[in-house]
């Protein structure tokens, strides 16, 4: 049984696309699809139900699935243990960041990050919060940038930064001119929210519990950058993380607003694998972000 089969199941069940499957393995659609015929063969039972215009895994399909995780996450212990005579900071590192983060602090960390380890490949795995506890948990990724309460059995995390946030107003608008708005008075139905499944959606409506949103409502966008547009274009007013309102981020389209005293904010913290074998990376990331430059990050480092 070859390991690359394995590898290809278990990317077939992520994407649940004979092709997407392929091209995050970097082989061809064929090649994946032979792979994956020839390991139900040697095994002698059918993994994936190929229905015309359907295709997913079989129940015994997820139960192998499963099982191949757990083997694949072994043979990367293996491989971690040999490399442990050599330098930590080399070789690759695969850093999972969610969505709402990574656009806006990843150019600054990953040039701080090559100065401190020149040598180390680094992956960038950008999902919602949700998948990355599962990468994590399955060894998908090493560690994450994730938002707090991330509270996932076998993960350990470290406080990096506080972000506050901004509520955000097309030029013109009659908030434009003030220097602080009550979280009180953001409300209704013409605030600009992510769609619902985003932590950042469910930390604006906490901070900002007057916010009326049905699930169905117009009024919501798939990304930050999409809401920004949205407020820009008069459609509404949004509230909107600090680090994503700075330096190519500015646009004299809209007006970013502080909240008054206490203002909301999100703490961003690193997460991590109890026991993973590299601590000295995880202390490289946490010195990149020591050195941040951004005054929307307010460091606990």
């Amino acid at each position: 049984m070859k390991l690359s089969a394995l590898r290809y199941l278990v990317a077939f069940a992520d994407e649940g696309s004979f092709s997407r499957a392929a091209e995050r393995c970097h082989v061809s659609q064929p090649t994946l699809s032979v792979a994956l015929q020839n390991l139900e063969a040697e095994l002698g039972v059918p993994l994936i139900e190929r229905i015309k215009g359907h295709v997913a895994l079989t129940e015994l399909g997820h139960q192998v699935t499963a099982q191949a995780r757990r083997a694949l996450e072994e043979t990367r212990r293996v491989e971690v243990i040999a490399q442990r005579g050599k330098d930590p900071l080399q070789g690759e590192f695969r850093l999972g960041v969610i969505h709402t983060i990574g656009p806006y602090l990843l150019p600054e960390l990953i040039a701080s990050m090559r100065r401190a380890a020149p040598a180390m490949t680094l992956y960038i795995e950008e999902s919602m919060t949700a998948l990355l506890a599962d990468y994590l948990k399955y060894g998908n990724v090493d560690a994450a940038i994730i938002a707090l309460p991330f509270e996932v059995p076998g993960i350990e995390t470290l406080p990096l930064y506080d972000e506050p946030f901004r509520v955000v107003v097309p030029r013109g608008h009659a908030w434009a001119g003030r220097k602080r708005i009550p979280a009180d008075e953001v409300r209704g139905d013409n605030v600009l929210v992510l769609k619902a499944g985003n932590c950042f959606r469910e930390q604006v409506l906490d901070a900002c519990p007057d916010i009326s949103h049905a699930e169905g409502s117009l009024h919501q966008g798939h990304s930050i950058e999409t809401i920004r547009c949205m407020v820009a274009s008069g459609y509404g007013i949004s509230v909107l993380p600090a680090g994503a309102l700075t330096g190519p981020y500015c646009s004299d389209m809209v007006q970013a607003i502080p909240f008054e005293s206490p203002e909301p904010a999100r703490r961003v913290a690193l997460a991590w694998r109890r026991g993973f074998s590299r601590p000295q990376v995880l202390d490289a990331i946490t010195a990149a972000v020591r050195g941040l430059t951004n005054p929307s990050y307010r460091l606990l480092v």
